[in-house]
């Protein structure tokens, strides 16, 4: 398994902005499908957004038009640029990577490696 790693959480006010980065350290991101999720308390893990090894993405209805997710392939960084914020917005925000899907994805099971979290927490 990858080790993902999420930086970049924090708080923020409503209408604010925070952009997350993912990343796991000297493995090569080019050709993966990778994903954001987020877990409120007492919520079940939803997808919030997914990117393709061909740059293809899709967005949880939530997070169209405030959310990006995007992939620097040099770096080796993924990352989720969160805009206009909102309270239910607060979350842990998790990474997620897999290494061949059919297209981007918003589930779970489909992902195999996961990093720990970082906190967005919106008031």
């Amino acid at each position: 398994h990858v080790q993902l790693v999420e930086s970049g959480g924090g708080s923020v006010q409503a209408g604010g902005s925070l952009t997350l980065s993912c990343t796991a350290f000297e493995y090569p991101f080019s050709d993966n499908y990778f994903a954001w999720f987020r877990q409120a308390p007492g919520k079940e893990r939803e997808g919030v957004a997914a990117m393709s090894r061909y740059g293809g993405t899709s967005y949880t209805d939530s997070a169209k038009g405030r959310f990006t997710i995007s992939r620097d392939n040099e770096k080796d960084f993924v990352y989720l640029q969160l805009n206009d914020l909102k309270p239910e917005d607060t979350a842990m925000y998790y990474c997620a990577l897999e290494s061949w899907l059919l297209r981007s994805s918003l589930r779970m099971a489909d992902y195999s490696n996961w990093g720990q979290g970082t906190q967005v927490t919106v008031s």
